[in-house]
Formats: C-alpha cells, structure tokens, sequence
C-alpha cells in the first residue's frame, strides 16, 4: 500500500493514517506454518520536527512449528514498530530507517519487514518444552519414555569400576 506523504512533508504535526492487509506468503518463515486470517497492519506516518515517523500496530493469528518438539501450536502477536522514513536511508545503519520513494513509501513493506525482524529466532509451544528424547523421538513434553540414559563413552571405563564396586 503505497502511501503519498507530500501534503505531511513540510508540515511539521501533521499525519496520515493507513490500514492495510500484509501479504502472508512475504511473512512465512521455516518456523512458521501458516496464518489463521488476514495479517493486518494500522499505523500512522508523523512529521515531528521534520522527521518522519511511522508507528506501526500489527496484528497476526499464526501456526507455528516448536523448534524444540515438532508440535504446531497456534501464536497471536500484536507487535508496535517504530521506523523513521528519509528520503537518504541507504546510508543508515539502523533497521528501522526506510528509505521514501519519492513523496511516499509502501506503508506494508516497511511493516512487513518490521514483523520478519521482530520474530523469535526459536519458537517454542511454551517456555519450559522439553523436546524430543535423541534415542527413541518420543515428545518429552508428554511424559517420559523410558530410554536407559546413554553413557557417555569416555566415561564408559568409570561405570564399569562402579558396576564392579556394587557387585562386591
């Protein structure tokens, strides 16, 4: 959604209003299955002193897959951005300065790209997951599985003298 911004550029105080639907297919990651509904996206652009700032409210109902256990579990975020729009943006080291196309700028590509840089690097179904037993693959989460506890092969030679020491 390509938003004109030539009536708030050189009006300090002066804003424009945008909602928009984001595009599902440009959000989805490895982690992420799919969307339950639309994604969208409500914000404003402001001129502050010169500066133009877009705020940004979005609103997402997700699959995800836990990156610990495998189980797809469903998410909601609603995450606020804030990114400065300039008409030079190229030379910005920060992530949240956009470059202006012209008088304007795509209003969902700038919060597209806030939501990708705004998500987990791991998604997890809760916080305490305990993942997959490595022997056998049994989700953890739903109980033990009964795996005799692995020995660690340099430590192989220490269990034995420990097994020899019960037998006596």
């Amino acid at each position: 959604m390509f938003l004109d911004l030539h009536e708030i550029i050189e009006v300090p105080g002066r804003s424009v209003s945008f909602q928009c639907e984001l595009d599902g297919e440009r959000l989805r990651t490895p982690a992420l299955e799919a969307f339950h509904g639309p994604v969208t996206a409500r914000g404003t652009v402001k001129n502050t002193a010169g500066i133009l700032e877009l705020v940004c409210d979005v609103d997402a109902d997700m699959a995800a897959r836990c990156d610990r256990c495998g189980t797809v579990f469903r998410r909601r975020m609603t995450p606020r951005f804030t990114a400065t729009l300039q008409a030079d943006a190229e030379d910005a080291d920060s992530d949240n300065v956009f470059p202006l196309e012209g008088d304007g700028v795509d209003a969902a590509d700038v919060a597209e790209t806030c939501f990708i840089l705004s998500l987990d690097q791991k998604f997890l179904c809760r916080e305490d997951c305990r993942g997959l037993c490595p022997t056998c693959g049994k989700n953890l989460n739903d109980g033990p599985c009964g795996c005799k506890k692995q020995i660690d092969p340099r430590m192989a030679a220490l269990g034995q003298l420990l097994d020899d020491i019960q037998e006596v």
